[in-house]
């Protein structure tokens, strides 16, 4: 039986009734409902200034009288929807005057909404070098919080410092000031200064080295000197300022130190290597000489753009070493060891240089296989460094580092620092240096197969610049096109190279004396000036180029070639390229503008192979329009860092610049305003071309900034 089957209209007024009631009830509820006082202001939540809340040993210093805050909340109870839980707080303060009289000062702050930071601004009349305690509680308009020290709170606590600090000084054993000795050994040996302040209460010390290191160094304890160890990367002036910090922040006078230093020392040991041919031993520009295996052979090929003249050739047998017989430096402390090499193959590992230690080397620099393919490596104290990639026939520069002071181990290959730093302990190894090969149990092994070149050790740090500056190969011009004059349809070389060949829709422009100005002359037609010096290469874009006689430069090496160039519209409707070289089947790179994307792209293909994948750098710049100057553009490849980089006029970034592993094979010639399109040629450049030059090698970034001028940049 349905015991709910009423009358619709008793039920109805049942209803009704229950909901009335139900309402009622809810509503007498609500009303009875108190309210509940606000909570307890946290430790954590409560500053003295800027420093958190503490007492006893740990009592905060200020330098003046600080703002007090604390962060009130009310309960969640109390958070109804229509309510912002308004709160303030009640600050209170006392302490104890020198006479013994007891103070104390309270503070009321505005109202807030609860979990805002309530402020007290102090009086500036609080007395100094005295504890001042404080405490806060929240007051909701109808109720307070206990006090945040009550129960399990704290009490905050702060002293007033009104002194500064005095002016520490400053003293050096390595890098004495010019009154003691005027210029001091030097760039790559370790300075260690020493600062300290005579007040007590000195927590840190905030440095600054000229050209160097700055920061701040804290103190182990209160009023203790800190010493701070300097590395110079450049000789010349240099100058340390300190200033003193003590524990409420205020700051000493600033002290400062001025030390000359001398250049890096030379090395304690090289080997230059380019002994005459039939040598069987090996002059020391420095140390002692290295006796020769009968498998070393000198005069052999050095690495082109050094100063090394001539290197020695070890045949990987048990008698293609040299060795001094005697150590080259104690690798328990700072030193370098460093080294031109060339592998005659990569499937194993090889030793360029090692020293002896008891039935193991105590260092090794050089080749080593593992299961990820070949890499240069350097180890040293149960520690290794490896990166880069050996090339069979390749020159490489291998600089090995172990800095005491830090306890790490480095290796740079070609002036670039490879892997991470990794921390190294070396023991005592007094045994000989050897070149070419390394101590093992029962003998020599790891030996070298392939040409060295000028080694050297240092008992010093080998700074960046340096090692840069030792790794570096100077580029060889290969041509330089003024594009100024043309003769039998070729502009020449400056150097009496081969000149490019004009083909049909490319002519030379020069400037004339009798040469119109619009703006006087309403007759005449307007030209743009010369882009560089008396002339340029004008190209028509529909068939207009000019070419070299071959590849001009190495693809797979190192390379540089610069242009400048102009586009003839401001608006171009379609890619032009200004440079190309060909490889077998495409364009090795080339060099063109995107109109769709406003930007000069270097074009490089994934492989030489027709339709290939291509990899797009790009360098924003805009077409002038054929009435500005142009834009000089230049194209890096460094072989020794695998990138390759675009450069617009003397610059590049980050957007510029992608990895290439392995340079492809150019067979083709340099081709100046077209590029291949499918298997023919298109892209031809409408517009002025002027100052091509190219080089074999990586141009510096600094020597970028040269090409493009009537002169060759300084390459030196």
């Amino acid at each position: 039986m349905d015991r709910f089957r009423w009358t619709g209209g008793r039920r109805t007024a049942v209803t009704a009734a229950c909901t009335t009631a139900l309402l009622v009830g809810l509503i007498g509820t609500a009303q009875a409902v108190e309210n509940l006082p606000p909570n307890q202001p946290l430790v954590k939540d409560l500053k003295s200034g800027e420093k958190p809340c503490a007492t006893g040993d740990d009592i905060v210093y200020v330098p003046s009288s600080p703002r007090l805050s604390a962060v009130l909340y009310d309960p969640e109870e109390d958070n109804q929807p229509s309510e912002s839980s308004p709160l303030s707080g009640e600050f209170e303060a006392w302490w104890t005057d020198a006479d013994g009289t007891a103070q104390r000062r309270s503070y009321s702050t505005i109202t807030l909404s609860s979990g805002s930071r309530q402020y007290w601004t102090m009086p500036d009349d609080l007395p100094v070098d005295t504890p001042i305690s404080w405490h806060v509680r929240a007051n909701d308009g109808k109720a307070v919080s206990p006090w945040s020290d009550e129960g399990d709170g704290a009490v905050c606590s702060f002293v007033i410092d009104d002194t500064n600090p005095e002016k520490p000084t400053i003293s050096s054993p390595e890098y004495r000031t010019p009154d003691q000795e005027f210029w001091v050994d030097g760039v790559g040996v370790y300075g260690h200064f020493t600062v300290d302040s005579p007040s007590d209460d000195v927590v840190s010390y905030a440095y600054d080295f000229l050209g160097g290191p700055h920061g701040t160094a804290t103190a182990e304890r209160l009023g203790a000197a800190v010493t701070l160890p300097f590395l110079p990367l450049t000789s010349g002036p240099k100058y340390l300022t300190v200033r003193a910090i003590d524990r409420s922040g205020r700051s000493s006078a600033t002290a400062r130190y001025e030390f000359n230093v001398k250049s890096g020392r030379a090395p304690v040991a090289r080997w230059k290597l380019d002994d005459p041919a039939g040598s069987r031993k090996a002059a020391a520009e420095a140390g002692t000489p290295a006796r020769a295996g009968s498998g070393a052979t000198f005069g052999g090929p050095a690495p082109a753009g050094t100063a090394t003249g001539t290197t020695v050739a070890l045949d990987g047998s048990g008698h293609g070493f040299l060795t001094p017989d005697v150590p080259a430096t104690d690798l328990r402390r700072t030193f370098a060891v460093s080294a031109w090499a060339r592998p005659a193959g990569t499937d194993r590992t090889m030793t360029v240089a090692s020293q002896d230690a008891e039935g193991r080397p105590g260092f090794t620099l050089g080749l080593r296989v593992n299961d990820s393919g070949p890499l240069w490596s350097f180890a040293i104290g149960g520690a290794r460094v490896s990166g880069g990639a050996p090339e069979t026939g390749e020159w490489a520069h291998l600089l090995g580092l172990y800095d005491a002071e830090t306890g790490e181990a480095h290796l740079y290959v070609n002036g670039h620092e490879v892997g991470d730093a990794v921390a190294a302990a070396p023991t005592e190894a007094a045994g000989a240096f050897q070149i070419g090969r390394a101590r093992g149990a029962t003998g020599y092994r790891d030996r070298w197969h392939g040409d060295v070149g000028d080694v050297r050790v240092h008992d010093r740090v080998v700074v960046p610049g340096e090692v840069t500056e030792a790794a570096w190969r100077k580029p060889a011009l290969r041509g330089h096109w003024s594009l100024t004059s043309t003769t039998d349809g070729s502009s020449p070389e400056q150097s009496d190279g081969s000149p490019l060949r004009l083909h049909d829709g490319a002519t030379i422009y020069r400037a004339s004396n009798d040469s119109c100005i619009p703006e006087i002359d309403p007759d005449c037609t307007y030209v743009p000036p010369p882009l560089v010096g008396d002339g340029h290469l004008t190209l028509d874009g529909v068939n207009g180029y000019a070419s070299a006689e071959g590849p001009v430069v190495d693809t797979r090496d190192s390379f540089t070639i610069g242009v400048v160039v102009r586009l003839a519209d401001s608006e171009p409707a379609r890619p032009m390229t200004v440079l190309s070289q060909a490889g077998e089947n495409t364009d090795v790179f080339k060099v063109r503008y995107d109109p769709p994307t406003h930007k000069w792209q270097l074009v490089m293909p994934e492989r030489d192979e027709a339709g290939a994948p291509e990899k797009v750098v790009s360098q924003i710049t805009g077409a002038d329009g054929g009435e500005g100057q142009g834009h000089r553009l230049t194209v890096v490849y460094d072989d020794a860092t695998d990138t390759i980089k675009l450069y617009a006029d003397g610059y590049t970034n980050a957007d510029a610049t992608t990895i290439l592993p392995d340079g492809l094979r150019s067979t083709g010639a340099l081709q100046i305003g077209r590029g291949k399109v499918g298997d023919g040629w298109g892209e031809y450049l409408h517009g002025d071309v002027d100052e091509v030059q190219a080089y074999a090698g990586a141009l510096r970034d600094k020597d970028v900034l040269g090409l493009g001028w009537e002169t060759d940049p300084c390459v030196c």
